[in-house]
């Protein structure tokens, strides 16, 4: 799939003047689009065990913004109220194939940073009132109509109700210029912590949200330094063959915190182990457990019997719903990194690894060639084992 959805903005333009900065309203960024799942078969996902879904009630039984997390019995959803109540389900790009089409039209930005696709529907007054994300989204209105309403900047000072789970803010200041009705094909950019809400103006309102991983400093330390931690020998420890007479033995002095200060950005400073890190965080599945390894090891004569009968072109090995590829080369190492896994390859394959990590399949042609190259054979047959990759023949 082949879109252009900042209409007449161009990429650079768009990442030099609206990313993490402004929001962006783009009217038919994709004109004419057909959501390809209704609204009762988005019900029947939020039914199952694995799937990720809530319900959200301006008014619930038990007080207001009520929260209701998934999965649903069919009755549950039944009974709903016929407006102000939205449904979201998490990550349906990893469930259905057809949807996660549409991030291909996202590669304007690293798909290292993607994280999933949520898909929400809500009858006329459904909302999950005004609230602020941590992370980029791009909103596409998919059916119906919704009204987006956007406010101030905020952080995590800014007040929130108390009386329910949801993070709803007490204070929504609306920017009457930046007061949108959204038809199908309409595409609002909204940058983190813009305070925004909206609400459905239709039977029919699914909105599709494409959301930005984005770690957070605490992710980062913790994850980082844990990583790092692991390697580190057991003799590197606090030292002080500087210490001088204490004014008071009791007393913690400028000095030590500087040794401390100074052993912890020594112990930080391995580029390799942070890229490392880095780039294993960045690629882990939302879902690990749906990525589905083949019941037996694949081995080479696999990928062999694979070709017997596939055209040169005919695509044979499909990137998995919700699997993630990205590579680093630095002087400190060359890696490939899928679904959290690394695997470091040398120089010679750097084409290699990018025309991979460019696909969502492969065609036959592709898997003859790494079939010439056992570095190449290698990691492929790696992807396929850890479920990174399935034969399209299995899954037809």
């Amino acid at each position: 799939m082949t879109l252009s959805i900042l209409g007449s903005i161009s990429p650079e333009t768009f990442l030099r003047e609206y990313w993490q900065k402004k929001p962006l309203l783009i009217r038919q960024a994709l004109p004419g689009f057909q959501p390809p799942l209704e609204i009762n078969e988005l019900a029947g996902l939020a039914c199952e065990e694995q799937v990720e879904s809530r319900v959200v009630m301006e008014t619930g039984p038990e007080g207001p913004w009520q929260l209701f997390n998934g999965p649903f019995e069919e009755s549950f959803l039944q009974k709903l109220p016929e407006q102000n109540w939205t449904l979201l389900v998490q990550a349906v790009d990893h469930l259905l194939p057809e949807v996660g089409e549409l991030l291909q039209a996202f590669d304007f930005l690293p798909r290292w940073r993607l994280d999933d696709i949520m898909i929400s529907y809500a009858p006329p007054g459904g909302s999950v009132g005004p609230h602020i994300d941590y992370y980029d989204v791009f909103l596409l209105q998919a059916s119906g109509q919704r009204r987006w309403q956007l406010g101030q900047f905020c952080d995590e000072s800014t007040p929130l109700r108390q009386d329910t789970r949801l993070k709803i803010l007490t204070d929504f200041q609306p920017n009457p210029e930046q007061d949108w009705v959204l038809e199908p094909g309409d595409l609002l950019y909204l940058p983190p912590q813009l305070a925004h809400w909206g609400t459905s103006l239709s039977e029919d309102c699914t909105t599709w949200s494409v959301g930005f991983r984005a770690l957070s400093a605490e992710e980062i330390l913790c994850g980082a330094a844990d990583f790092i931690g692991e390697k580190l020998q057991e003799d590197l420890r606090y030292t002080d063959p500087d210490v001088t007479l204490p004014r008071h033995p009791a007393e913690i002095d400028d000095a030590a915190t500087q040794r401390l200060k100074k052993l912890l950005l020594e112990v930080l400073d391995q580029p390799a182990a942070i890229n490392e890190w880095f780039g294993r965080a960045m690629t882990q599945t939302k879902y690990p457990d749906q990525l589905l390894a083949p019941e037996q090891p694949w081995v080479q004569e696999d990928l062999e019997q694979l070709l017997t009968s596939a055209p040169s072109e005919a695509p044979v090995l499909q990137l998995a719903e919700g699997s993630r590829l990205a590579f680093r080369q630095g002087s400190e190492g060359r890696w490939l990194f899928a679904d959290g896994a690394a695997w470091p390859y040398a120089e010679s394959l750097q084409p290699w690894i990018e025309s991979l990590s460019a696909k969502f399949t492969l065609d036959a042609d592709f898997v003859k060639l790494s079939l010439q190259d056992p570095a190449s054979l290698d990691l492929l047959l790696q992807l396929i084992n850890q479920g990174s990759l399935y034969a399209i023949s299995d899954d037809q």
